[in-house]
């Protein structure tokens, strides 16, 4: 099964890092944010990525071309230009980087990326969130409801609000949080190929009328998630997680732990 993973916004709310990079590329404690939301997924055995970039989606590109290097020590012969890894660690990931245009709306992301995706589920998150998630009870819980859509739902009282039913199905479904229910969509989706067709071009954005649609039509359920998750939004958001993934001896820690 596919992963697709948004990494094609601004990222204004961290414009002192982002003004050179993607917010996917921003390190937290030596690494990109995209290398540990990737680690989420292989951890589970997913490891076929689909990056949909937009905003300096050169950078990803590059990031990607060149990460057995930026993964490894080398040695390189400066006159013919050959370079040998000397002791290979990159991860066994396959990855497509895919520019979906820059003012691009992240369902019309998705929907651009119809042609790359096989099969007839796929995943989808975004670019800025961890949690220590169990993908597999994850697809699990997508293919026992039969439904098309599958959300995350979390507890994060700043953003969009979602109300869940017994047994995960999604009652309704608001970009911006009106009340004060405490679950939010916090991305790790599984989608039917079949979503595709609810989006109807680039200035689509998921979260709204496809969403909207979904939950109308039943066909939008919430797996509940009542363990870690975080957003990377601010700067602060960013050295709060890097204290989380620092062990005592300042080694990085993984998902699941």
């Amino acid at each position: 099964m596919k992963v697709v993973i948004l990494a094609g916004g601004y990222g204004t709310r961290m414009s002192e890092l982002t003004a050179n990079m993607p917010k996917p590329l921003v390190e937290v404690a030596g690494k990109p944010l995209i290398w540990y939301i990737m680690n989420i997924y292989a951890a589970h055995g997913y490891n076929d990525f689909i990056v949909a970039a937009g905003y300096k989606a050169e950078k990803i590109k590059e990031y990607f071309a060149n990460i057995a290097t930026l993964s490894n020590d080398f040695q390189t012969e400066l006159a013919s230009g050959k370079t040998t890894i000397l002791k290979e660690r990159k991860p066994d990931w396959r990855v497509a980087v895919v520019d979906t245009g820059l003012d691009t709306m992240t369902g019309g992301r998705v929907r651009r990326l119809a042609e790359y995706i096989d099969g007839e589920d796929f995943m989808l998150t975004y670019g800025d969130g961890v949690a220590d998630i169990d993908i597999k009870e994850l697809v699990k819980f997508h293919k026992a409801h039969g439904k098309l859509a599958t959300i995350t739902a979390v507890r994060m009282p700043r953003f969009g609000m979602v109300n869940v039913e017994d047994g995960g199905k999604v009652s309704s479904f608001q970009e911006k949080r009106l009340d004060n229910s405490p679950l939010i969509n916090g991305g790790f989706m599984v989608f039917s190929k079949k979503v595709i067709d609810y989006i109807e071009g680039d200035d689509t954005a998921l979260e709204a009328v496809p969403m909207q649609r979904l939950c109308a039509a039943g066909e939008l359920y919430a797996y509940k998630h009542n363990g870690f998750w975080s957003p990377v939004d601010t700067l602060r958001d960013r050295t709060e997680l890097e204290t989380i993934l620092l062990d005592k001896n300042g080694k990085v820690k993984l998902w699941p732990t």
